[in-house]
């Protein structure tokens, strides 16, 4: 039987536990009901909190929002380190293909490309800050495979990743294909042979 929210709340503890409780609580809400339905009441009975306990700790449900897409999508794609730039391309790509055809990846990326990502700032800054911290928390994976020699020493770390992460939201957000393995693997092999062209070009 499930308890009360009352006994849920009193379980729930203070600090870092409710704010991973209540960013949890904020993603899984927004799989099930969508950003243009979302409250802070429905976030906090999932959390096991009051919502003043919510109100304290962020502004407005649209900071909530921001803070939950920004770690969640942190935590979700590793960033892989085989010793092979080939291989660890490969997995960072398909790590991309399996976080957006989760619920969850759909659903965030939903929101990331709405309406309201245009009309509230905050959403707007987030997603510039998201895919930020993307770029950055893959760059080791540029830098391992220079410092091996696998690629030029003068390649463009961002530019490789977005190379690689392009043809993926191209199909999902423009041509709303299906994306797998195989889109994965094909963007990778793409972004890895464009880099070292890029640098073959540029030493020539």
């Amino acid at each position: 039987m499930q308890q009360p929210a009352s006994a849920r709340r009193a379980t729930i503890g203070r600090g870092a536990k409710v704010r991973t409780a209540v960013l949890a609580a904020t993603i899984d809400e927004l799989v099930e009901r969508g950003y243009t339905t979302l409250t802070v009441d429905q976030i906090a009975q999932r959390a096991g909190v009051h919502k003043t306990t919510v109100y304290r700790r962020w502004a407005d449900l649209d900071a909530l929002i921001v803070d939950a897409l920004t770690e969640h999508i942190a935590a979700d794609i590793p960033i892989p380190d085989t010793g092979s730039v080939a291989e660890d391309l490969r997995l960072l790509a398909r790590g991309l293909v399996a976080w957006i055809s989760s619920p969850i990846g759909r659903a965030v990326l939903a929101i990331m490309v709405s309406d309201a990502a245009v009309r509230v700032p905050e959403l707007a800054e987030s997603r510039r800050r998201i895919f930020h911290d993307r770029i950055e928390r893959a760059r080791p994976v540029v830098d391992r495979a220079v410092a091996r020699g696998e690629l030029p020493p003068d390649t463009d770390a961002a530019e490789l990743i977005k190379n690689l992460a392009a043809p993926v939201y191209f199909r999902v957000l423009i041509t709303g294909e299906s994306v797998d393995r195989h889109t994965a693997d094909h963007a990778a092999a793409a972004a890895l042979a464009a880099a070292r062209d890029a640098g073959s070009a540029s030493g020539s």
